[in-house]
């Protein structure tokens, strides 16, 4: 497949691509680089807004039904912007430290309640499992609640819902495991989960660009037909699996750490594919040999299946600060 960046400027860690629908922009975000960015494919306009903390996911939001801006997970901060560019109006606090904890993968559900990941970064030494899933629900008057759903996790990552909302994806990205959650009429995942598929862990003594691995799940994408899309970072590769956890198609990727697809329904038959990637933290060898490697890229071949539609955020009253 052929691929090119999307944007001129590449990031340093993009992730959470959304397609807007009204705006028919492709939305992501730039952990690292604290930015969020936004390109209008039909005109190449890009642009890049700076953050005060990194931003781990973002969602298209809606004020008792109307379209008002955006939700923004930065490090453990819940915000909402009206307008790009815009005041941050912080709504709520995950309940972490934020010294070794940030946000992560996160994105509405159909009711329109925003369900954000964490990550464990310590100053040294490796990940542990003291990350969770919580969900933001903004739906009722006051402030937001914030529950934790999930726990138990190093890196959450690859949310995702069923075309019917019945089963909830998660991974936790150094298990290599997609899981999923059977989900109760209220949509929240019930007892245990069933294992999606399982990756072969990274070979002792691997380094990029050696053969015999083929990367661990990140960030997901659901499709209209209720395959679930997956980005294999450190693979190279976007994963096609059927909700059965059979991989239906291997796409390479011209970054050796795509990070999450997204299949945007842009008016024409089909999706155009995009991929966010990273570069932060790569050899500059790997750099070199992958020039694109932290660039927003798009797939030149239309894809047949489009993705579901973005979820928004749904509040009944604007925060106080904005309203």
């Amino acid at each position: 497949m052929d691929w090119r960046p999307a944007v001129s400027e590449p990031d340093q860690l993009g992730e959470s691509p959304f397609w807007h629908p009204i705006e028919s922009r492709l939305y992501w975000v730039d952990i690292a680089g604290r930015a969020l960015c936004r390109l209008h494919p039909a005109s190449g306009r890009a642009e890049r807004w700076a953050m005060p903390s990194e931003p781990g996911c973002i969602a298209p939001a809606r004020t008792a039904g109307e379209p008002s801006g955006l939700v923004i997970a930065l490090r453990d901060t819940l915000c909402r912007a009206t307008a790009w560019g815009g005041p941050l109006v912080p709504i709520a606090r995950l309940p972490i430290d934020p010294s070794t904890q940030r946000a992560n993968d996160g994105k509405c559900d159909a009711l329109g309640r925003f369900w954000v990941g964490t990550v464990h970064e310590p100053a040294s030494g490796p990940r542990q499992p003291v990350a969770a899933l919580y969900c933001v629900d903004g739906r009722q008057a006051g402030a937001p609640g914030v529950r934790q759903v999930l726990d138990g996790v190093a890196t959450a990552n690859g949310l995702g819902w069923s075309p019917d909302g019945r089963t909830l994806y998660w991974v936790d990205t150094p298990s290599h495991v997609i899981r999923a959650w059977r989900c109760d009429d209220s949509g929240n995942p019930v007892g245990a989960p069933r294992v999606l598929h399982t990756f072969a862990h990274k070979p002792e003594g691997w380094k990029p660009g050696d053969p015999g691995y083929g990367g661990r799940p990140d960030g997901a994408a659901v499709d209209a037909e209720g395959h679930y899309w997956c980005a294999m970072y450190e693979g190279g590769r976007v994963l096609r699996l059927s909700p059965e956890g059979r991989i239906v198609a291997d796409i390479a990727v011209p970054a050796l750490c795509p990070t999450m697809p997204c299949l945007a329904a842009d008016g024409q038959d089909g999706a155009t594919l995009f991929v966010t990637t990273a570069r932060q933290g790569r050899p500059a060898d790997e750099l070199e040999r992958l020039p694109h490697s932290g660039h927003l890229l798009a797939a030149g071949e239309r894809q047949p299946v489009a993705g579901l539609p973005v979820n928004w955020y749904e509040e009944a009253q604007l925060p106080a600060g904005l309203a």
